[in-house]
């Protein structure tokens, strides 16, 4: 699931923790944790992963899950990300890109 972006903005580039390098489908991506700020949830931090190609220098928007990661602290949060396996993130970041792709 991508978030909702306007499509006469390009997509923000990643803005976060990084967390880890994968390849999928022959090509390198850069994973981030980014997180959002939810008033309603003060005391927890909520993070979703950003998927940016290494070799898109721009050209190409970054992928964005929706909030999957929700701990208590923000050390908890980053630690839960990077505990993610390879098969984790792969599938992950197929769930975010076009069908095409």
């Amino acid at each position: 699931m991508t978030t909702p972006t306007d499509p006469r903005r390009p997509p923000a580039p990643p803005n976060g923790q990084h967390v880890a390098t994968i390849s999928y489908d022959r090509r390198f991506w850069e994973v981030y944790l980014e997180f959002s700020n939810d008033p309603t949830q003060a005391s927890r931090y909520r993070g979703r992963l950003c998927f940016a190609p290494a070799d898109s220098e721009g050209e190409e928007p970054a992928r964005r899950t929706a909030a999957i990661i929700i701990e208590e602290s923000y050390e908890e949060a980053v630690q839960r990300a990077r505990a993610l396996e390879v098969h984790q993130l792969r599938a992950l970041l197929r769930s975010v890109l076009p069908d095409d792709a």
